[in-house]
């Protein structure tokens, strides 16, 4: 049965997928196949011959020492980022989440040898909640990781570089830098192969900026080798949201039934996908290489922004999770 279930989400995952691959549903209708495949085994394994269980076993205990090499990993790269980039709290949330589930794993640890009452009520409570949680944030990784290597296999008319923040108030980091090249190679490829896009930079002038971001990107391109009368400037934006909605709007007014490729970070890929089918922006959305140290906060941060992007539904499913585990508690202790 759970094979026939697991089969058919697959199948709904599939669809939904050729649909439209830019939204969180798919990503979740992945993780409940995945899910259902994994009982599936497992059921099956405690079944079947003894060189399947031990096998089971070992894979059993290789996650035991994977979460362990994982919180080792989150802490040792948030404290690299505090050195790199500061104090700040967006460059705390790897050193927060392997502390946070160090201490979790400490919580089972402690509850197991030291049971209680109310401890084993905590421990009952928190379960569903953590595990919610959890579920969301592999499903994310998981398709994200998915969504980030489709490829573009359409011709496009335009392709969207977002825009950062600049160092110095007028210079392009390097983070910008690896979007900007990244845009500029989709442009030649499609340029290649068909008519050339136009290279749409989008980015508004912040308050310790001398110029738009727009137009230190426009710059950018044209020092490498990007004919002027190719790109188009976006400077009026704040956010991702505006940089798709304001560059929607310039696209639809050039070419009403266009088709465009919005280039970021590949941290920020399927959010930016997201937004993309939010605003109704018709296309797709590729990453640019981010430093490694980089990549963890960073995803959690886009993790946690998605999460709240639904905040009402995510937290009141949390909370009523946290409400029925401390039910079943209290009836199993009680």
């Amino acid at each position: 049965m759970l094979a026939y279930l697991a089969a058919l989400c697959f199948l709904v995952f599939c669809m939904s997928v050729l649909r439209d691959p830019r939204r969180f549903r798919n990503a979740v209708l992945l993780g409940v196949t995945v899910t259902l495949l994994s009982v599936y085994a497992l059921a099956q394994a405690q079944a079947g011959p003894k060189p399947l269980r031990i096998a089971v076993f070992g894979a059993v205990v290789l996650l035991c020492l994977g979460i362990f090499v994982l919180v080792l990993l989150l802490i040792a790269n948030g404290v690299k980022m505090i050195r790199k980039e500061g104090r700040r709290l967006g460059n705390l949330l790897s050193l927060l989440a392997g502390l946070a589930i160090g201490g979790v794993v400490a919580l089972f640890g402690y509850v197991m040898l030291y049971p209680s009452h109310v401890k084993i009520i905590i421990l009952i409570t928190l379960i569903p909640m953590i595990g919610y949680v959890s579920f969301l944030f592999l499903c994310f990784l998981g398709y994200a990781f998915l969504y980030g290597r489709l490829r573009v296999r359409r011709d496009v008319d335009f392709v969207v570089v977002l825009g950062s923040g600049l160092i110095g108030g007028s210079r392009v980091s390097r983070l910008l830098a690896n979007r900007l090249d990244r845009g500029r190679a989709v442009y030649e490829d499609q340029a290649a192969r068909s008519n050339p896009p136009l290279l749409l930079t989008s980015g508004g002038q912040g308050p310790d900026e001398a110029l738009p971001e727009a137009d230190a990107m426009a710059q950018y391109l044209v020092e490498h080798g990007i004919p002027t009368q190719m790109i188009r400037r976006e400077d009026r934006s704040r956010t991702t949201e505006e940089n798709l909605r304001l560059s929607k709007a310039i696209m639809e007014e050039l070419k009403p039934d266009y088709r465009c490729v919005v280039v970021t970070n590949n941290f920020h890929v399927f959010r930016a996908a997201l937004m993309a089918h939010l605003t109704g922006v018709r296309g797709h959305v590729v990453g640019a290489p981010t430093a490694a140290y980089f990549w963890p906060s960073a995803t959690i941060r886009e993790f946690i922004a998605i999460f709240l992007s639904h905040k009402v539904v995510n937290i009141g499913i949390t909370l009523l999770l946290g409400l029925l585990g401390l039910s079943d508690a209290l009836t199993a202790t009680g």
